[in-house]
């Protein structure tokens, strides 16, 4: 029996997807194989030794000790494109608030009538002060394009926009969600330097924190107008603050509000809404839980955060999971092990990411714990286990 630990209100199409013959969910669990969270914070919790994965469902992981998680042995995952569809509608609504007033006029309107003043008497005069750009023939800028960059960028051609692209990791599989009108640049202060809008999607890293700062605003077009529904730490505040006070940014949308933003001319500030609908939650929720199943029961990974991506089909009569360190001659060691003892390797797969490294080896008869133990023994390995 697996011990699934519910670290926040998790969608219960998700939940679901669990076979309670094989697992027992909740959220008291104690010694439990597998955490699914979505924004609780980890940095604190004291992870107990059976726990083998983290699951989050969304796709930022600021939350979660990835260090702490890559040395005790531990997957975490995350839920790529879950909520892409959520994310690039409040996009849509977010272009169309940076360039009216819109929120700004809702509360005229609401002034007026609180105020006692006939609305009707004062709209025509009123609503010059809320007047704004159209999208159409203007030119969008997008900072990312993995499975929410791609979705704006073909909706917004949609809307008859320009659009260019900035992603110095597009994979082959985003570029082919493009469409072909997509103008891909190498630098981003060319996208900088034509973009009417820009918006980012992307996570941060010690590379992106700041991306948007002084420098990158002073590259770009005086009025352009910034969304950022990704991180909050992706824009440096003193220098958008400052942009929109002189008019060189024209207006600034956010999912990631604090108290100076807010107090700023022509900012549009929202509660992080950018996944918040019971789509994104139940997708994010049905993938973190599917992940969760194929690691603990088959031991492949896919969306690892920590640990490089490893699927194999099963074969033979068990598999041998191996966590360890990027170093030379680990598999030799495992393999040579292995044969020693007469257990026939029936199949195997390894890939590293950076510092780590995960080996998945099928053998052809079941294996006895003292060779489970030696494995365990050799030099640079963390976890290892055994899937029967």
């Amino acid at each position: 029996m697996y011990r699934i630990k519910t670290m926040n209100k998790i969608s219960a199409v998700g939940l679901n997807t669990f076979d309670r013959e094989r697992y027992e969910v909740g959220e008291n669990l104690t010694e439990e194989d597998a955490i699914l969270v979505r924004s609780a914070k980890l940095h604190e919790y004291v992870f107990p030794e059976s726990l083998r994965a983290i699951a989050r469902a969304g796709s930022g992981v600021n939350n979660i000790p990835l260090e702490r998680c890559s040395e005790q042995g531990i997957v975490v995952f995350n839920t790529p494109g879950a909520n892409a569809n959520a994310v690039k509608e409040l996009v849509l609504c977010s272009l169309l608030l940076a360039s009216r007033d819109v929120s700004g006029a809702i509360r005229w309107v609401r002034q007026q009538v609180e105020g006692g003043t006939d609305v009707t008497t004062v709209v025509e005069k009123g609503k010059s002060a809320f007047v704004g750009p159209e999208l159409y023939h203007k030119t969008l800028g997008i900072i990312g394009l993995g499975a929410i960059g791609s979705l704006v960028a073909n909706v917004a051609l949609s809307l008859g926009m320009d659009v260019y692209g900035y992603d110095p990791y597009l994979s082959v599989d985003a570029a082919l969600r493009l469409d072909r009108h997509v103008k891909v640049v190498k630098d981003v202060r060319e996208l900088y330097k034509k973009s009417d809008y820009i918006t980012m999607h992307i996570h941060v890293t010690p590379e992106t924190r700041h991306l948007i700062n002084a420098e990158a605003i002073a590259a770009m077009k005086r009025g352009a107008r910034v969304i950022n529904l990704a991180r909050g730490e992706i824009v440096d505040d003193d220098a958008m603050i400052a942009a929109l006070e002189t008019g060189r940014v024209a207006s600034y949308v956010t999912d990631f509000p604090n108290n100076r933003l807010v107090a700023a001319p022509h900012v549009v500030a929202m509660p992080h809404l950018g996944a918040s609908t019971p789509e994104s939650e139940q997708n994010c929720a049905v993938m973190a839980a599917r992940e969760l199943q194929d690691y603990l029961e088959n031991g492949n990974i896919r969306h690892s955060v920590n640990l490089p991506d490893v699927e194999m089909s099963r074969s033979g009569v068990c598999r041998m999971c191996i966590i360890h360190k990027n170093v030379p001659a680990m598999l030799a060691n495992i393999t040579t092990l292995l044969s020693r003892d007469g257990v026939n390797v029936e199949n195997l797969s390894n890939k590293s990411k950076d510092d780590y490294a995960y080996t998945l080896v099928d053998l052809g008869t079941d294996v006895e714990e003292e060779i489970i133990e030696e494995v365990k023994r050799l030099p640079n390995v963390i976890r290892v286990r055994v899937i029967h």
